[in-house]
Protein backbone atom coordinates (compact mmCIF):
# COMPACT_ATOMS: atom_id res chain seq x y z
CA UNK A 1 0.00 0.00 0.00
CA UNK A 2 3.00 1.97 0.42
CA UNK A 3 4.37 2.29 -2.95
CA UNK A 4 0.75 2.82 -4.27
CA UNK A 5 0.06 5.79 -2.25
CA UNK A 6 3.80 7.17 -3.41
CA UNK A 7 2.55 6.19 -7.33
CA UNK A 8 -0.61 8.17 -6.86
CA UNK A 9 1.09 11.13 -4.45
CA UNK A 10 3.92 11.37 -7.08
CA UNK A 11 1.69 11.97 -9.90
CA UNK A 12 -0.39 14.30 -8.42
CA UNK A 13 2.53 16.64 -7.19
CA UNK A 14 4.24 16.38 -10.09
CA UNK A 15 1.00 17.65 -12.10
CA UNK A 16 0.39 20.00 -10.04
CA UNK A 17 4.48 21.48 -9.93
CA UNK A 18 3.80 21.53 -13.81
CA UNK A 19 0.32 23.21 -13.65
CA UNK A 20 1.64 25.40 -11.18
CA UNK A 21 4.87 26.23 -13.43
CA UNK A 22 2.92 26.86 -16.44
CA UNK A 23 0.63 29.45 -14.42
CA UNK A 24 3.13 31.41 -12.38
CA UNK A 25 5.17 31.32 -16.20
CA UNK A 26 2.18 33.76 -17.40
CA UNK A 27 1.96 35.67 -14.72
CA UNK A 28 4.79 36.58 -14.63
CA UNK A 29 5.06 37.49 -19.10
CA UNK A 30 1.45 39.41 -18.23
CA UNK A 31 3.27 41.50 -15.29
CA UNK A 32 6.56 42.49 -17.60
CA UNK A 33 4.07 43.41 -20.41
CA UNK A 34 2.44 45.44 -18.17
CA UNK A 35 5.82 47.03 -16.71
CA UNK A 36 7.14 48.22 -19.75
CA UNK A 37 4.37 50.89 -19.97
CA UNK A 38 6.27 52.43 -17.15
CA UNK A 39 9.68 52.40 -18.56
CA UNK A 40 10.90 55.76 -18.63
CA UNK A 41 14.49 57.24 -18.84
CA UNK A 42 14.83 56.34 -14.84
CA UNK A 43 13.02 53.03 -14.91
CA UNK A 44 14.93 51.03 -17.46
CA UNK A 45 14.04 47.45 -18.50
CA UNK A 46 16.59 45.68 -15.97
CA UNK A 47 14.20 47.92 -13.44
CA UNK A 48 11.03 46.16 -14.84
CA UNK A 49 12.62 42.37 -14.85
CA UNK A 50 13.86 42.72 -11.07
CA UNK A 51 10.97 43.91 -9.55
CA UNK A 52 8.86 41.31 -11.82
CA UNK A 53 11.45 38.64 -10.68
CA UNK A 54 10.95 39.65 -7.01
CA UNK A 55 7.39 39.31 -7.62
CA UNK A 56 7.51 35.69 -8.24
CA UNK A 57 7.08 34.51 -4.77
CA UNK A 58 3.88 36.23 -4.21
CA UNK A 59 2.51 34.90 -7.26
CA UNK A 60 3.39 31.20 -6.43
CA UNK A 61 1.83 31.36 -3.56
CA UNK A 62 -1.60 33.44 -4.97
CA UNK A 63 -1.31 30.58 -8.45
CA UNK A 64 -1.05 27.38 -5.89
CA UNK A 65 -4.95 26.52 -4.96
CA UNK A 66 -6.17 27.07 -8.82
CA UNK A 67 -2.87 24.95 -9.70
CA UNK A 68 -3.75 22.33 -7.01
CA UNK A 69 -7.18 21.83 -8.79
CA UNK A 70 -6.25 21.71 -12.85
CA UNK A 71 -2.96 19.46 -11.36
CA UNK A 72 -4.92 17.22 -9.36
CA UNK A 73 -7.20 16.96 -12.19
CA UNK A 74 -4.78 16.23 -14.67
CA UNK A 75 -2.74 13.49 -12.56
CA UNK A 76 -5.39 11.83 -11.08
CA UNK A 77 -7.04 11.66 -14.56
CA UNK A 78 -4.27 10.27 -16.41
CA UNK A 79 -4.37 7.55 -14.12
CA UNK A 80 -8.17 7.50 -14.63
CA UNK A 81 -7.34 7.40 -18.58
CA UNK A 82 -5.22 4.52 -18.74
CA UNK A 83 -8.04 2.79 -16.05
CA UNK A 84 -5.38 2.38 -13.20
CA UNK A 85 -7.91 3.62 -11.11
CA UNK A 86 -10.44 1.05 -12.01
CA UNK A 87 -7.85 -1.70 -11.19
CA UNK A 88 -7.24 -0.30 -7.96
CA UNK A 89 -10.87 -0.15 -6.93
CA UNK A 90 -10.85 -3.34 -8.06
CA UNK A 91 -8.29 -4.74 -6.12
CA UNK A 92 -9.99 -3.52 -3.36
CA UNK A 93 -8.34 -0.12 -2.52
CA UNK A 94 -10.99 2.13 -0.90
CA UNK A 95 -11.94 5.58 -2.48
CA UNK A 96 -10.98 7.01 1.00
CA UNK A 97 -7.36 5.69 0.47
CA UNK A 98 -7.00 6.70 -2.48
CA UNK A 99 -8.26 10.37 -1.39
CA UNK A 100 -5.36 10.59 1.34
CA UNK A 101 -2.84 9.08 -0.79
CA UNK A 102 -3.65 12.73 -2.68
CA UNK A 103 -3.96 14.50 0.10
CA UNK A 104 -0.12 13.87 1.47
CA UNK A 105 1.79 15.55 -0.95
CA UNK A 106 -0.62 18.51 -1.09
CA UNK A 107 0.02 18.89 3.11
CA UNK A 108 3.59 19.22 1.86
CA UNK A 109 2.68 21.86 -0.48
CA UNK A 110 0.63 23.49 2.00
CA UNK A 111 3.21 23.96 4.53
CA UNK A 112 6.06 25.39 1.75
CA UNK A 113 3.23 27.34 0.76
CA UNK A 114 2.67 28.93 3.96
CA UNK A 115 6.48 29.40 4.66
CA UNK A 116 6.75 30.94 1.58
CA UNK A 117 3.78 33.73 2.70
CA UNK A 118 4.77 34.07 5.94
CA UNK A 119 8.04 34.77 5.35
CA UNK A 120 9.18 34.89 2.18
CA UNK A 121 6.72 37.05 0.46
CA UNK A 122 6.56 40.10 2.60
CA UNK A 123 10.90 40.69 2.01
CA UNK A 124 10.42 39.96 -1.59
CA UNK A 125 7.52 42.40 -2.07
CA UNK A 126 9.05 45.37 0.22
CA UNK A 127 11.95 44.85 -1.93
CA UNK A 128 10.31 45.17 -5.06
CA UNK A 129 8.06 47.71 -3.68
CA UNK A 130 11.43 50.11 -2.64
CA UNK A 131 13.45 49.12 -5.95
CA UNK A 132 10.78 50.41 -8.41
CA UNK A 133 10.16 53.56 -6.46
CA UNK A 134 13.92 54.27 -5.80
CA UNK A 135 14.12 53.74 -9.99
CA UNK A 136 11.66 56.30 -10.72
CA UNK A 137 13.47 59.03 -8.53
CA UNK A 138 10.50 59.02 -5.65
CA UNK A 139 12.19 61.30 -3.18
CA UNK A 140 12.42 64.28 -5.30
CA UNK A 141 8.99 64.92 -4.93
CA UNK A 142 5.63 63.70 -4.00
CA UNK A 143 4.60 61.07 -6.13
CA UNK A 144 0.76 60.49 -7.01
CA UNK A 145 1.34 57.64 -9.03
CA UNK A 146 3.35 55.62 -6.36
CA UNK A 147 3.72 55.59 -2.57
CA UNK A 148 1.70 54.88 0.41
CA UNK A 149 -0.46 57.02 2.36
CA UNK A 150 -1.39 57.04 6.06
CA UNK A 151 -2.80 58.98 8.86
CA UNK A 152 -1.74 59.49 12.51
CA UNK A 153 -3.61 61.73 14.59
CA UNK A 154 -4.51 64.70 12.62
CA UNK A 155 -1.21 64.61 10.51
CA UNK A 156 -1.47 63.05 7.15
CA UNK A 157 1.80 61.15 5.64
CA UNK A 158 2.32 60.50 2.28
CA UNK A 159 5.67 58.60 1.62
CA UNK A 160 7.47 57.45 -1.58
CA UNK A 161 9.05 54.50 -1.14
CA UNK A 162 10.37 52.48 1.69
CA UNK A 163 13.60 50.26 2.52
CA UNK A 164 13.79 47.55 4.47
CA UNK A 165 16.76 48.99 6.43
CA UNK A 166 14.28 52.07 8.10
CA UNK A 167 15.15 54.41 5.76
CA UNK A 168 12.57 56.36 3.74
CA UNK A 169 12.33 58.66 0.45
CA UNK A 170 10.17 61.65 -0.07
CA UNK A 171 8.50 62.20 2.84
CA UNK A 172 5.55 64.80 2.81
CA UNK A 173 3.24 65.73 6.17
CA UNK A 174 -0.15 68.02 6.09
CA UNK A 175 -0.92 69.33 9.66
CA UNK A 176 -4.73 70.11 10.05
CA UNK A 177 -6.44 71.42 12.94
CA UNK A 178 -9.63 70.38 14.33
CA UNK A 179 -11.95 71.86 11.77
CA UNK A 180 -9.87 70.39 9.42
CA UNK A 181 -7.59 73.74 8.31
CA UNK A 182 -4.54 72.97 6.90
CA UNK A 183 -1.99 74.22 9.40
CA UNK A 184 1.34 73.44 7.91
CA UNK A 185 2.57 71.04 4.94
CA UNK A 186 6.05 70.09 4.86
CA UNK A 187 8.78 67.93 2.39
CA UNK A 188 11.63 65.84 3.61
CA UNK A 189 13.87 64.26 1.03
CA UNK A 190 14.97 61.42 3.46
CA UNK A 191 14.36 59.76 6.63
CA UNK A 192 16.68 57.60 8.85
CA UNK A 193 15.13 55.87 11.94
CA UNK A 194 17.06 56.28 14.95
CA UNK A 195 15.26 53.97 17.48
CA UNK A 196 12.78 55.52 18.97
CA UNK A 197 12.36 58.68 16.51
CA UNK A 198 13.02 59.39 12.51
CA UNK A 199 15.43 62.14 11.67
CA UNK A 200 14.48 64.09 8.60
CA UNK A 201 16.85 65.00 6.05
CA UNK A 202 16.64 68.39 3.51
CA UNK A 203 12.88 69.99 5.28
CA UNK A 204 10.91 72.45 3.30
CA UNK A 205 8.06 73.21 6.05
CA UNK A 206 5.60 76.07 4.93
CA UNK A 207 3.47 77.14 7.67
CA UNK A 208 -0.31 78.57 6.77
CA UNK A 209 -1.09 81.64 8.75
CA UNK A 210 -4.19 84.02 8.84
CA UNK A 211 -2.54 86.23 6.25
CA UNK A 212 0.59 84.63 4.99
CA UNK A 213 2.79 81.79 4.44
CA UNK A 214 6.13 81.17 5.81
CA UNK A 215 8.82 78.89 4.29
CA UNK A 216 11.30 77.38 6.35
CA UNK A 217 14.74 75.33 5.85
CA UNK A 218 16.38 72.94 7.66
CA UNK A 219 18.96 70.67 7.02
CA UNK A 220 17.49 68.07 9.55
CA UNK A 221 14.73 68.10 11.71
CA UNK A 222 13.56 65.30 14.65
CA UNK A 223 9.92 63.38 13.60
CA UNK A 224 8.14 61.59 16.42
CA UNK A 225 5.89 59.35 15.72
CA UNK A 226 4.46 55.88 16.15
CA UNK A 227 5.92 54.29 12.96
CA UNK A 228 8.10 51.89 13.07
CA UNK A 229 10.56 50.45 10.27
CA UNK A 230 8.69 47.14 10.58
CA UNK A 231 5.28 48.45 10.80
CA UNK A 232 6.13 50.83 7.79
CA UNK A 233 7.75 48.14 5.58
CA UNK A 234 3.34 46.55 6.22
CA UNK A 235 1.87 49.90 5.41
CA UNK A 236 3.96 50.40 1.89
CA UNK A 237 2.60 47.12 0.45
CA UNK A 238 -0.54 45.55 -0.08
CA UNK A 239 -2.37 43.34 2.54
CA UNK A 240 -2.65 40.52 0.23
CA UNK A 241 1.37 40.51 0.19
CA UNK A 242 1.63 41.04 3.97
CA UNK A 243 2.30 37.88 6.34
CA UNK A 244 -0.07 36.43 8.40
CA UNK A 245 1.29 38.23 11.87
CA UNK A 246 2.18 41.41 9.90
CA UNK A 247 -1.40 41.77 8.50
CA UNK A 248 -2.56 40.85 12.89
CA UNK A 249 -0.45 43.57 13.88
CA UNK A 250 -1.51 45.78 11.70
CA UNK A 251 -5.17 45.27 12.04
CA UNK A 252 -4.69 45.98 15.63
CA UNK A 253 -2.31 49.09 14.97
CA UNK A 254 -5.28 50.20 12.95
CA UNK A 255 -8.13 49.52 15.47
CA UNK A 256 -6.09 51.42 18.10
CA UNK A 257 -6.12 54.48 15.70
CA UNK A 258 -9.67 54.45 15.03
CA UNK A 259 -8.89 53.35 11.72
CA UNK A 260 -11.13 51.17 8.89
CA UNK A 261 -8.97 47.49 9.07
CA UNK A 262 -11.69 46.18 6.97
CA UNK A 263 -9.79 44.89 3.80
CA UNK A 264 -6.88 43.53 6.08
CA UNK A 265 -9.57 41.46 8.13
CA UNK A 266 -10.42 39.97 4.54
CA UNK A 267 -6.51 39.84 3.17
CA UNK A 268 -5.98 37.97 7.18
CA UNK A 269 -8.89 35.16 7.18
CA UNK A 270 -8.22 34.67 3.18
CA UNK A 271 -4.41 33.74 4.00
CA UNK A 272 -5.65 32.00 7.14
CA UNK A 273 -7.87 29.93 5.58
CA UNK A 274 -5.96 29.24 1.88
CA UNK A 275 -4.80 25.54 2.95
CA UNK A 276 -8.45 24.83 3.81
CA UNK A 277 -9.53 26.35 0.53
CA UNK A 278 -6.88 24.30 -1.43
CA UNK A 279 -8.25 21.03 0.23
CA UNK A 280 -11.27 22.07 -0.94
CA UNK A 281 -10.61 22.38 -4.24
CA UNK A 282 -8.80 19.21 -4.58
CA UNK A 283 -11.64 17.47 -3.42
CA UNK A 284 -13.45 18.53 -6.01
CA UNK A 285 -11.01 17.75 -8.36
CA UNK A 286 -10.81 13.83 -7.18
CA UNK A 287 -14.76 13.75 -6.88
CA UNK A 288 -14.74 15.11 -10.80
CA UNK A 289 -12.11 12.44 -11.95
CA UNK A 290 -14.26 9.85 -10.44
CA UNK A 291 -17.60 11.24 -11.47
CA UNK A 292 -18.62 13.29 -14.52
CA UNK A 293 -14.62 13.42 -15.78
CA UNK A 294 -13.96 10.07 -15.55
CA UNK A 295 -13.57 9.25 -19.22
CA UNK A 296 -12.93 12.67 -21.08
CA UNK A 297 -9.81 13.63 -22.79
CA UNK A 298 -6.95 15.68 -21.18
CA UNK A 299 -8.38 19.15 -23.28
CA UNK A 300 -11.59 18.86 -21.64
CA UNK A 301 -10.20 17.62 -17.66
CA UNK A 302 -7.98 21.10 -18.13
CA UNK A 303 -10.78 23.44 -19.60
CA UNK A 304 -13.13 21.85 -16.72
CA UNK A 305 -10.36 22.83 -14.39
CA UNK A 306 -9.71 26.50 -15.82
CA UNK A 307 -12.97 26.91 -15.88
CA UNK A 308 -14.09 26.06 -12.26
CA UNK A 309 -10.85 28.07 -11.29
CA UNK A 310 -12.05 30.76 -12.59
CA UNK A 311 -15.70 30.65 -11.33
CA UNK A 312 -14.38 30.44 -7.64
CA UNK A 313 -12.17 32.86 -8.23
CA UNK A 314 -15.03 35.37 -9.55
CA UNK A 315 -16.80 34.11 -6.53
CA UNK A 316 -14.21 35.19 -4.10
CA UNK A 317 -13.56 38.30 -6.09
CA UNK A 318 -17.35 39.00 -5.98
CA UNK A 319 -17.93 38.42 -2.44
CA UNK A 320 -14.36 39.83 -0.63
CA UNK A 321 -14.99 43.30 -1.58
CA UNK A 322 -19.14 42.83 -0.97
CA UNK A 323 -18.21 42.09 2.68
CA UNK A 324 -16.49 45.28 2.51
CA UNK A 325 -19.41 47.59 1.19
CA UNK A 326 -22.47 45.80 3.09
CA UNK A 327 -20.60 44.97 6.24
CA UNK A 328 -21.00 41.58 6.45
CA UNK A 329 -17.84 39.00 8.35
CA UNK A 330 -14.99 38.79 5.82
CA UNK A 331 -14.59 35.10 7.29
CA UNK A 332 -17.85 34.61 5.86
CA UNK A 333 -17.08 35.72 2.21
CA UNK A 334 -13.34 33.55 2.44
CA UNK A 335 -15.41 30.35 3.36
CA UNK A 336 -19.06 30.09 1.23
CA UNK A 337 -17.03 29.65 -1.95
CA UNK A 338 -14.82 26.65 -0.45
CA UNK A 339 -17.82 25.33 1.67
CA UNK A 340 -19.93 25.41 -1.87
CA UNK A 341 -17.03 23.18 -3.44
CA UNK A 342 -16.20 20.73 -0.15
CA UNK A 343 -19.90 20.15 -0.50
CA UNK A 344 -20.21 18.94 -3.90
CA UNK A 345 -17.00 17.11 -3.74
CA UNK A 346 -18.49 15.12 -0.99
CA UNK A 347 -21.58 14.76 -2.86
CA UNK A 348 -19.86 13.28 -5.84
CA UNK A 349 -17.69 11.32 -3.89
CA UNK A 350 -20.72 9.70 -2.23
CA UNK A 351 -22.09 8.98 -5.22
CA UNK A 352 -19.03 7.37 -6.73
CA UNK A 353 -18.11 5.37 -3.24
Amino acid sequence: MGKLDRYIGSSVFFAILAILGVIVGLALLFAFIDELGDIDATYGLLDATTYVLLTTPRRIYDMLPMAALIGCLIGLGGLASSSELTIMRAAGVSLRRIVWAVMKPMLALLVVSFLIGEYLVPISENQAQAGRSMAQRSGEAQSGKRGVWHRQDAEFVHINAVQPNGVLFGVTRYRFDDQRHLLSSSFARRAAYQGEYWRLEEVTTTHFREQHTEVINVASERWDVELNPQLLGTVVMDPEALSVSGLWRYIHYLSDQGLNNSRYWLAFWTKVLQPLVTAALVLLAISFVFGPLRSVTLGQRVFTGVLVGFVFRIAQDLLGPSSLVFGFSPLFAVLIPASICAVIGLWLLRRAG
